[in-house]
């Protein structure tokens, strides 16, 4: 599979010359399968770019998986141009998030007095999936999906193909068990052995000590819990917007400093928007 990352900030979108390296557009990530299918998870102000990338390279199919509706990962929806043309065809995955469905969320993203143009004036082809929930499969790709610790819920996803998988868990609280979670041992068990992991890494662990409840994890909690799982390259996720380019090496530094002192062979870093890896 082809992964490629459009939007790693967390919260807000941030711009400025400090915010070069890592990006300022919110979460949105491409995957490819081996068969062709592009599965496209959440719809954070990454998903602008990514539709334009879209349009230039003529792909006109795609599957939406979302993690949760918080603004950061739904804005870019109003945005994403390919909605625009008759020949898109979009699967969007049907659940509901604090009682709303998947459809009256993007309504509400697109609508008066919010936006001039509602859902309904789009031209694409879009279809509501219950079945993209839970397990499936997306051409040669065997998603899972697992509840983590965030307030109002969200989901992780694992990308398996081809014996190699890749783990997405942003805005999970490793700290604080939100009532929704599924617990420690079963995400552990869910990400064991991955190949890729991101992960949340809001907070150090000064800033985490203020925050706590806050559906965010601290980067010692998330360095802890990669080494559990054994995975083999760890992605920093969902930056602070406040983060600069500069304090997000920092981190990295540090990061790996601490992960050689216990020996571990995990490849950290921070996941910058444009970046690719295929598993």
């Amino acid at each position: 599979m082809d992964i490629k990352c459009w939007g790693s900030r967390g919260s807000i979108p941030v711009s400025g010359d400090e915010y070069l390296k890592y990006g300022g557009d919110t979460t949105c990530i491409e995957i490819t399968a081996k068969t062709g299918e592009t599965i496209i998870v959440d719809a954070g102000t990454g998903l602008r770019r990514l539709g334009k990338s879209l349009i230039e390279r003529d792909i006109t199919r795609y599957y939406f998986l979302f993690t949760h509706a918080h603004w950061d990962h739904i804005l870019g929806i109003a945005f994403f141009r390919p909605f625009l043309y008759k020949k898109v065809h979009a699967s969007i995955q049907d659940r509901t998030f604090a009682g709303i469905n998947t459809r009256n969320v993007l309504n509400e993203v697109m609508k008066q007095p919010f936006f001039p143009i509602s859902l309904k004036d789009l031209k694409a082809d879009l279809k509501f999936d219950k079945t993209l929930n839970n397990k499936f499969n997306i051409g040669s790709i065997t998603v899972e999906s697992i509840p983590v610790s965030h307030f109002g819920g969200c989901l992780g996803y694992k990308f398996i193909e081809d014996g190699k998988s890749f783990v997405f868990i942003t805005d999970n609280e490793l700290g604080f068990d939100h009532p929704e979670s599924k617990g420690m041992k079963a995400h552990l068990q869910f990400t064991q052995n991955a190949d890729l992991l991101f992960h949340d890494g809001e907070y150090t662990k000064d800033e985490y000590k203020r925050k706590i409840t806050w559906g965010h994890s601290s980067i010692p909690e998330v360095l802890d819990f990669a080494q559990k799982a054994k995975v083999g390259r760890l992605g920093l996720f969902h930056l602070n917007q406040d983060r600069t380019d500069t304090q997000v090496d920092k981190i990295v530094d540090e990061c790996k400093i601490e992960l050689k002192k216990s020996n571990s062979n995990i490849d950290c870093f921070a996941v910058a928007a444009n970046f690719e890896i295929t598993l």
